[in-house]
């Protein structure tokens, strides 16, 4: 049997380019796993309800008191959950992993860490720079081989139990390699099967491709009931944990941290950390209110424009979307007849952010214009708004909380999409003055 190695698809025989995923070269020879799996002999004994008679209940949660990993699932970690942490090498996978387990182990838990890739040596360094005090709560292991992992967890029956990581596991009942299609998918099985029948709250730790997607085949993201993504730059001391898929809260929550040599800190008002170098009268730079979540914080975005001197133009942004950059430097050149189609554009949003909300494409624009005719904005001045292919300037969510946030850090002035007022007459400010405007035109002579 081949399978491919990015999307599990099977196949009978090798097949160049994979029909589910696209992907070319994908497809290696496994041998499937035999029917007397595991997985087997672990069922559910709960039969079949009448939905109406079915009482609704709050699930409990378990507190780690790291408020930013609790924003981010929703509220605490619910009982019984599978939660995947995936990220770049290097990025602090298992230093969070660890905090995690010192944080549930200090509050009385029973918590078991299988360490597959370090020794219990290399692991307690570790624990013993996050937390010299120690836990008694905490147990330790080096061990890859599943089949012992699962009398383990059987025996000490413990409240949350680590992997890491799922790539090293393998199962005995699979003929193939760790780390393959089959055992990531079995290992997996095995693992979120016992967690949902003995009510043991599992994290998993996955690693990444090159091109940033979460190794083994999808059916890892879609079984587990959290995918928690840890973002950054390798070489900044910033980290942003990222939602993907959560059933037990929202995905759009964000926590952001710093790494020292203590192991992850939080950052509890990410605006002062991401503004705290920011240059004054340096002309390309804005600052916007963003929204992650129900999360409000200002990042500075910063733009660059020059001469293109080996005749092809290069558009380049770090943080943002190039193809939503390409849309925008369209608009300018046509709607506001500024010359920009022989010069190179460089786009760079501040602390290792990637911003995805729309409403930072006027603060764009207006960095990109700023640079090209050398003309600084306001140093006290922030810009939020969604810009269309007619250069209007339409409007955003939760408004009041992006200029609260602002007012909040000492901004004078805001410029906002006037439909945000029509919308809201009542809402008002006190310390910030709000130019509404409804093109991007407009909001330039605002500048002025």
């Amino acid at each position: 049997m081949y399978v491919c190695q990015e999307c599990g698809a099977q196949a009978t025989r090798w097949v160049g380019k994979c029909p589910s995923c696209n992907q070319w070269n994908t497809y290696v020879e496994e041998s499937a796993a035999p029917a007397t799996s595991q997985r087997g002999g672990i069922v559910f004994k709960d039969g079949p309800v009448l939905l109406a008679d079915v009482k609704a209940t709050h699930e409990k949660r378990y507190l780690t008191d790291i408020q930013e990993l609790d924003r981010v699932l929703g509220g605490g970690i619910v009982r019984d959950s599978v939660i995947l942490i995936a990220g770049d090498p290097g990025i602090g996978k298992s230093t969070l992993a660890m905090q995690i387990a010192l944080a549930i182990s200090q509050k009385g838990s029973k918590v078991l860490y299988v360490s597959g890739e370090e020794s219990v040596q290399q692991t307690q360094l570790r624990a013993q720079r996050l937390n010299p005090a120690g836990n008694r709560s905490l147990y330790i292991v080096n061990q890859v081989d599943l089949e012992t992992i699962v009398e383990y967890i059987k025996k000490m029956q413990p409240q949350a139990v680590i992997i890491d990581s799922i790539q090293v596991l393998y199962s005995q009942a699979v003929e193939s390699s760790p780390g393959s299609v089959s055992q990531v998918r079995e290992c997996a099985a095995i693992l979120t099967h016992l967690a949902k029948t003995m009510g043991v709250c599992l994290f998993i730790i996955g690693h990444v491709t090159k091109e940033g997607m979460i190794a083994g085949p999808r059916v890892l993201e879609h079984i587990v009931d959290t995918v928690l993504y840890f973002e950054g730059e390798r070489y900044s001391s910033y980290r942003i944990l990222r939602s993907m898929k959560n059933r037990f809260g929202s995905t759009n929550e964000i926590g952001v941290f710093e790494m020292n040599t203590s192991g992850l800190k939080e950052v509890s008002n990410p605006s002062e950390i991401f503004l705290a170098e920011r240059p004054q009268k340096a002309t390309g730079s804005v600052v916007v209110p963003i929204l992650e979540g129900t999360r409000p914080f200002l990042v500075e975005v910063q733009g660059l424009v020059s001469r293109s001197t080996f005749g092809v133009v290069r558009q380049k942004a770090q943080g943002f979307d190039a193809n939503r950059l390409a849309l925008l430097i369209a608009v300018l050149e046509k709607r506001l007849d500024l010359n920009i189609q022989d010069k190179d554009v460089f786009l760079n949003v501040v602390g290792g952010v990637k911003v995805m909300d729309p409403a930072a494409d006027l603060a764009v624009v207006l960095a990109i214009a700023s640079a090209l005719l050398d003309k600084a904005i306001g140093y006290d001045t922030v810009v939020l708004g969604e810009v269309g292919l007619s250069s209007e300037v339409r409007s955003v969510s939760q408004i009041a909380l992006r200029i609260n946030e602002a007012e909040k850090l000492g901004f004078k002035k805001c410029i906002m999409p006037k439909n945000n007022l029509k919308m809201d007459n009542n809402f008002k400010t006190k310390y910030i003055q709000l130019i509404p405007v409804e093109t991007v035109k407009e909001a330039w002579q605002a500048l002025a």
